[in-house]
């Protein structure tokens, strides 16, 4: 079965938000395309007040000084596309209120003809917890159990109850449902993060990493799953946050999925070999814009089922 193939969504400064993500959706769809993908950053802190990830010194991408709502650029590709998923990877709950994320997720499931997957994360950023945060950052693990908790609530039969330490829902009629259960994902590389995963989620959504590290996190996945008695698989969608080149990168020493067209999709096809079975490839950062976003979407494409993912 050949690995399915999602594309990032134009969101950063670069893309007009009305005019291109539209353009690339319906674009992408047509050239084949799985699924279409968004991810989340609320604010560029200047000065930081940490490092990228939380690693000290470690600095911000430029990209991230304007990244487009998530939830409005996916509504915007929902609009205008008839096929292909639509997924988050990631959103950090801890951002949002619960059960207004939950109805927003399954309005747009509803609206889409069940295409939604709700991709979620705890995120690491000091500053979008100040900001934005419903509760201060060191509870985010929590935060995250109680989102999923409401959303399974909020999306299953009425009348809706949830009692939790957030949301407080006696008994309620609460729609539009979703039109099928909602596949809930989750990036999750510590041991509590995947005993959450295994216990509470459909899938994992591991990123930006080389073959034997993400082999090593699925391994370690797979193994708590057994231990645990899970009968579900585990979906997988791996994020690919490519560079592209017009030329290719010397050296061996090349991070995964920066260089040519080719040299992205021989890591396409080493990430497929061991289980992924399906990868997001996001291209929009290094691109001059719109045009060429979907020029080099296709040229990826076309080589990778070439190539036999």
């Amino acid at each position: 079965m050949a690995t399915r193939l999602g594309l990032g969504l134009p969101q950063n400064r670069q893309y007009d938000l009305g005019r291109d993500v539209p353009d690339v959706a319906r674009t992408a769809e047509g050239i084949g395309y799985d699924s279409l993908w968004v991810y989340e950053r609320a604010l560029f802190p200047e000065p930081a007040t940490q490092g990228l990830y939380g690693i000290e010194g470690l600095p911000w991408p430029d990209s991230y000084r304007h990244v487009a709502d998530p939830l409005v650029t996916l509504t915007l590709a929902a609009a205008v596309t008839e096929r292909v998923s639509l997924g988050s990877s990631v959103l950090v709950a801890p951002l949002h209120v619960p059960f207004q994320l939950a109805r927003t997720l399954a309005s747009l499931d509803a609206a889409s003809g069940g295409r939604v997957i709700a991709g979620l994360g705890t995120g690491w950023s000091l500053d979008e917890y100040a900001a934005a945060g419903i509760r201060p950052i060191k509870e985010r693990g929590r935060v995250l159990d109680e989102v999923i908790d409401v959303c399974r609530a909020v999306w299953g039969p009425d009348p809706v109850r949830h009692h939790g330490r957030i949301t407080e829902i006696d008994s309620a009629v609460v729609g539009p449902k979703p039109a099928r259960p909602i596949p809930i994902l989750l990036a999750a590389s510590t041991r509590k993060a995947r005993e959450r995963l295994v216990e509470h989620a459909d899938g994992w959504l591991p990123a930006g990493m080389s073959v034997e590290q993400v082999a090593a996190q699925w391994h370690a996945l797979q193994d708590l799953a057994a231990e645990r008695g899970r009968q579900q698989p585990i979906r997988t969608v791996l994020r690919a946050n490519a560079r592209y080149s017009a030329k290719a990168r010397e050296g061996t020493d090349r991070n995964p999925f920066h260089g040519s067209a080719d040299q992205i999709v021989e890591d396409l096809l080493a990430h497929a070999e061991i289980g992924m079975e399906e990868i997001l490839v996001d291209l929009q950062s290094t691109l001059r814009d719109a045009e060429e976003l979907k020029d080099v979407a296709a040229e990826v494409y076309e080589k990778a089922r070439a190539a036999g993912l």
